[in-house]
């Protein structure tokens, strides 16, 4: 039986694959065999095998155990809108018990996996469902990725909240710098460490091509074990 953490954002476009993918990096390069999953995807492309989507690709890449495409993402949909809608739209519905059957067989093939939700923590997947349950279902601390722009430290307070309202730990936190023109960044960071308590276990330096394994050094793994 594996462990590892569920990741989720501020919102969408924060950075989530990136650090996810780096945290496939830097855990499996502690002798772990550690895998991906990205349970739901929006915005894929069509292959001559089917669709495709980038992030889950790029976990795969990171990831030191080989797995099927359908399980690291066994939804997939093309249009970039919010999953429950692009479900709709092909007439699927998104259904949690699939998802865990998927993760469980990845479980049972490595020591950690490093889930990576859509969106933000409250994007639903259905009109009574959303990835928040999937998490709860899975019963993984949360790693919380700060997307550094305006109206962040109101994101982050509010994610830290639903989060502690579904009974998970908050197992860290990361500062990504998506918005090379933010004011007062460093302010925005110090202020983060005072409100949520803790100060974060990566602090991602602006990048227009992000690497995860250069990003995966940044991560102070001993923070996120505490």
């Amino acid at each position: 039986m594996s462990s590892g953490y569920f990741v989720t954002g501020t919102d969408t476009g924060v950075g989530k694959s990136i650090v996810s993918a780096a945290l496939i990096h830097a855990v499996g390069g502690r002798g772990h065999r550690t895998a991906g999953m990205k349970p739901v995807a929006s915005g894929c492309m069509e292959t001559g095998s089917g669709l495709a989507n980038e992030d889950a690709d790029l976990l795969m890449s990171a990831a030191n155990v080989e797995l099927d495409y359908d399980l690291v993402c066994p939804y997939r949909f093309m249009p970039a809108i919010a999953p429950h809608l692009a479900a709709a739209g092909v007439g699927v519905e998104i259904n949690t018990g699939r998802i865990m059957e998927a993760y469980h067989r990845i479980e049972s093939v490595t020591d950690r996996v490093i889930v990576e939700g859509v969106g933000g923590w409250m994007v639903p997947t259905s009109a009574t469902s959303g990835m928040a349950d999937v998490a709860v279902e899975m019963g993984l601390p949360v790693i919380l990725v700060v997307g550094a722009r305006l109206g962040c430290i109101n994101h982050a307070l509010l994610s830290r909240q639903a989060i502690a309202v579904r009974d998970l730990p908050l197992a860290g936190w990361v500062y990504n710098r998506v918005d090379p023109g933010m004011e007062a960044a460093d302010d925005v960071l110090k202020s983060l460490e005072t409100l949520l308590g803790v100060a974060p276990i990566a602090d991602i330096p602006y990048s227009t091509q992000p690497e995860p394994a250069r990003i995966a050094p940044l991560i102070n793994l001993e923070a996120l074990a505490a």
